[in-house]
Parts: C-alpha cells; sequence; structure tokens
C-alpha cells in the first residue's frame, strides 16, 4: 500500500473515532435540557436521577471527542498539507468559527452543568445545560458547513490555484449544507434515542424498576419512534440533492453500470469495478428510477459514464459504497421496526411493563446501531466523494504529504491500538455505570466486596 492508500486509511480511522463522540454529544445535550426543565416544571427525582446519570455518559463521551478532534485536526498538517494550501482560506475560518462559537461555550459553562447542582441557583444550571446543549449544536454546524462545502463547493474563486472567498453567504450556505445538516443531526437524535434506551433496557433486565427507568427508557424509544420517520424523509431529500451534485456517487450507491430508464432497486449485489458489472442481482424492478426520478421512465445515471477518454476512473469505487449505504438503510429499518412497535406495545400494555422480555434485549443489542449507522452513512458520502477532496477543485492525490509509507503505516497501527483500546473502555464504562446504577448504588455508597459490606466510618462515630 503506498502513501495516498495509507493516509486515506488513516484519517478515516481518526474521523471514524471521532465522529462517534460527537454524535452522542450533540443530542445528548438537548436531552439533558428537557430533563432538566422536566424537573424544574414538577419537582420529580425521576427526571434529576435522569440527568445526573446521562450527564456522566456526556462528560466521558465529550472528553473522547474533544481528544480525538485534536489529534484528527493535526493530519491536516502531517499528512494532508495540499487541503491547507488549496483551501486554507476557506477552511481555515470555518474552523476558527467552529472554536469560537462552540468550544467557548462548552468549556465555560460545562463545569457547571456537571458541578453546579445545589450550588449555584437553578437557573443558573438550567441556563449552562442550555448554552453546553447549543455549544455542541453549533460545533456541528461549522464542521458540516466546511464538509458540504468540499461537496458542493460555491462562493469562491480560484486565483493561481488557490482558492479565495467571494461570497461568505454562499460558502456557508452551500447547496448540499442544509440536507447534510439535518441528515446529522437526526442522525445524532437517533443515536441517542436508542442508547438511552438500549442502557434502560438493560438495567430493567437487572431488575432495576425504578421510575428513573421507566422514563428514559420510554422516552427513548418514543424519541426514536418520532425521529426515524423523519430521517427516512431527510434521507431521501439528501439524496434527490445528491444526484444532483454528484451523480457518480449515487450511480455507485445504486450499483448501476449504463445510464437509462426502468433502472431497478437492487437489495443485493456485488460489484465488480474491474468487470464493470454485478454479480448475484436481487432487486425490485424500477425500484430505482421510482426512488430517484418518481417515475420508472425515469433515467438514473451509470458508472460508465464517469471513465476518461484515457480509461481513468473519475467514479468512486462502487463495492463500499454499496453495501455501506445498504448498512445505513438496513440498520434505520431496524430503528423503525423496534421503535415503532415498542411504542404501540407500551401503550397497549400500559407502560414499560408492556414490552416482552425480547424487545427488551432487542433494545439492549441495538443500544450503539446509532454509531453503526452514522458511520456507514459517513463512509457513503466520503468514499462517495472520491476521487475529489474538494469536488470539482482538488484531488485526494494532489493534497497528500510526502510521507514515507512505512512511517504512515506505524502511525496507523499505533492509532488502531489506542482506538480499539479507548472504544472498549468507553463500552466498559458505560456497561459499568448501568449495572452500577441497576444496583441502586450511587456516588458516595459504601463498597462492596462479594456479599459483604465494608463499614465506611461516619464523623462522629
Amino acid at each position: 500500500m503506498d502513501t495516498l492508500l495509507l493516509s486515506r486509511i488513516q484519517f478515516g480511522a481518526n474521523i471514524s473515532f471521532h465522529i462517534l463522540f460527537p454524535t452522542i454529544t450533540v443530542a445528548l445535550g438537548w436531552v439533558l435540557l428537557f430533563f432538566k426543565l422536566r424537573y424544574n416544571a414538577t419537582g420529580e427525582e425521576r427526571w434529576m436521577a435522569a440527568y445526573r446519570f446521562w450527564v456522566k455518559v456526556f462528560a466521558l463521551s465529550f472528553a473522547l471527542g474533544v481528544v480525538s478532534g485534536i489529534t484528527m485536526s493535526f493530519q491536516f498538517g502531517t499528512n494532508w498539507p495540499g487541503f491547507m494550501e488549496r483551501v486554507g482560506n476557506i477552511a481555515g475560518p470555518l474552523l476558527a468559527y467552529e472554536v469560537l462559537t462552540a468550544f467557548f461555550l462548552e468549556a465555560a459553562f460545562l463545569g457547571i452543568m456537571l458541578f453546579g447542582f445545589r450550588r449555584v441557583p437553578g437557573w443558573l444550571h438550567t441556563l449552562a445545560t442550555f448554552l453546553v446543549a447549543f455549544g455542541t449544536t453549533m460545533s456541528a454546524f461549522w464542521i458540516l458547513v466546511l464538509n458540504s462545502w468540499m461537496h458542493t463547493p460555491a462562493g469562491f474563486e480560484l486565483r493561481d490555484g488557490v482558492a479565495h472567498a467571494t461570497d461568505w453567504w454562499a460558502i456557508v450556505f452551500n447547496p448540499s449544507m442544509p440536507y447534510r445538516l439535518a441528515h446529522m443531526l437526526l442522525a445524532s437524535g437517533l443515536t441517542v434515542a436508542f442508547l438511552i434506551a438500549g442502557l434502560s433496557a438493560f438495567r430493567w433486565l437487572r431488575s432495576d424498576r425504578s421510575e428513573e427507568v421507566r422514563t428514559t427508557l420510554r422516552v427513548g424509544a418514543v424519541m426514536g419512534a418520532v425521529l426515524i420517520p423523519l430521517q427516512i424523509l431527510m434521507g431521501d431529500l439528501h439524496g434527490h440533492n445528491t444526484l444532483h451534485h454528484q451523480p457518480a456517487k449515487v450511480a455507485a450507491m445504486e450499483g448501476n453500470w449504463q445510464t437509462g430508464p426502468n433502472v431497478p432497486l437492487l437489495l443485493f449485489a456485488v460489484p465488480d469495478a474491474q468487470a464493470r458489472m454485478n454479480h448475484f442481482e436481487i432487486g425490485i424492478p424500477n425500484g430505482a428510477s421510482l426512488i430517484l426520478k418518481w417515475s420508472p421512465e425515469g433515467v438514473v445515471p451509470g458508472l460508465d459514464d464517469f471513465v476518461a477518454e484515457d480509461g481513468t476512473v473519475l467514479h468512486p469505487p462502487p463495492f463500499a459504497l454499496f453495501w455501506s449505504f445498504r448498512v445505513m438503510v438496513g440498520m434505520g429499518l431496524l430503528m423503525l421496526a423496534l421503535s415503532w412497535s415498542a411504542v404501540w406495545l407500551m401503550r397497549r400494555g400500559r407502560g414499560v411493563e408492556g414490552l416482552p422480555r425480547p424487545w427488551l434485549w432487542a433494545f439492549s443489542g441495538m443500544a450503539f446501531s446509532g454509531w453503526i449507522a452514522t458511520l456507514a452513512g459517513w463512509y457513503t458520502t466520503e468514499i462517495g466523494r472520491q476521487p475529489w477532496l474538494v469536488q470539482g477543485v482538488l484531488t485526494t492525490a494532489e493534497a497528500v504529504a510526502p510521507v514515507p509509507a512505512p512511517m504512515v503505516l506505524t502511525t496507523l497501527v499505533a492509532y488502531l491500538a489506542v482506538y480499539v483500546a479507548l472504544i472498549l473502555a468507553y463500552v466498559g464504562v458505560l456497561t459499568y455505570l448501568a449495572a452500577r446504577a441497576a444496583r441502586g448504588e450511587r456516588p458516595g455508597d459504601r463498597p462492596r466486596w462479594g456479599a459483604a459490606e465494608v463499614h465506611v466510618l461516619q464523623p462522629g462515630e
């Protein structure tokens, strides 16, 4: 493997690890605000108990997101200097806006949010929670502005091969930004919905029948049931926007080689880039034309249109896109089936008791399903941009640094080792927190050694 491929794999590994945590914190901040507002309105302890548990998850996720984000930013200089040399006049300010409008808010108010309850007035603690949630959303906004601009660049001109901004409004609100932002925010909401429902179901299966668990399991299931239809609709709109601006990506997602009408929706296939055909096709007749063009006679672009006269391939790798797209859609359909059936069973059975154990196990098993769907969607959109780094402006090969391949491989292996360890630790800590809460333990409880308890002397004893 050469430097280009290894650098792409390394950046992909870094961003795959990093994106997991903002996907949780963006939506979880607003869920925590909801818990706090419900507590303020009702005074019911179950809402504050939910806040206390999930704020720990937020803090851990936030810390890992910040650390991995810093690591990823270094790679712009070490692995991809051509990116900032060519489009730094646009990418630099957008990244600075993220720091100024997002991290400052989060850094300033996160401490109050985590440790300020009973130490500051209630209104200030609620305000801090709102500002942290707002900061995480603004962070996502600016990152997605830059990412969308790389897919559908606008509002700039090239001078001696360097991009210069001519219209910041057009840069920020580039053609794909609204669709990409909405799609990602909904993905974050679904990730958090199933994480909340999954850990709550895990606690219920461990005989935790507290009002907190009843509340959070119901909140997670209802949240998932409400958001997944919106995500399906937004995904369709985003797909049509992609068809207009990046037809080669859509052709690869559909596994379609020849442009034409009556294109089937392939449920299964093995795209072969060498033979330029699919093996073992199973599809729905006219399905792709109906979805993309709203007519069985609709013409869908084919990958054969994106090969230069000299044989240079100008489309992304079809196998990776075909299957990453189907993993994302498949996970979304599972979310739809589980959340809707769970809400129906809870309404029919008067609450969480109406959920059969298989549904509780399903929620537990899908606690991190949002991560799978998010990564599959991210791979679809990012691999689908190849061979471009900035669509029509800068190719990936033009931006890579001339670093020896063995050096990139060494750092890649180191990154992967650390990331695997951190992911296992993260999932382990969340499982530990849920199990501890299911046992009814709280911070400050006496430590337990098997069945025996160690008595801790109290003041005055």
